[in-house]
Formats: structure tokens, sequence, C-alpha cells
């Protein structure tokens, strides 16, 4: 497994919010899908209100 480094911002009350995440996985279709359900799980938030903007191996 690799580590990615993944930009992007989900939406909030006050707008959106800015996020940077390391994740492990084997490719990058599968850090993306990792980040929705961390980021959609900690904040309450569905896939559409989270918006990723790169994803680089770290």
């Amino acid at each position: 497994m690799s580590t990615y480094t993944v930009t992007g911002q989900f939406q909030s009350r006050d707008g959106f919010q800015p996020f940077t995440k390391d994740v492990e996985a084997e490719n990058e279709d599968l850090a993306r899908e990792r980040i929705y359900t961390t980021v959609g799980s900690q904040h309450n938030r569905k896939r559409p209100q989270i918006e990723i903007k790169e994803v680089s191996a770290a």
C-alpha cells in the first residue's frame, strides 16, 4: 500500500472548510473512496458535499 495526500474541501455551516489528509491505499481511486467515507462520517457530510481537489502520492 502507498500513502496518498488528499486535499479538498467540504461544505459546512460557514461555507467551505478546507482539509488535507494522508491516507494509505492501493491506488488513487481507493484513496478518494477512503476520504469520502472518513470525512463523511466524521463531519456528517454526503459525497456531493465533499470536493476533492487533488490526490498525490506522498
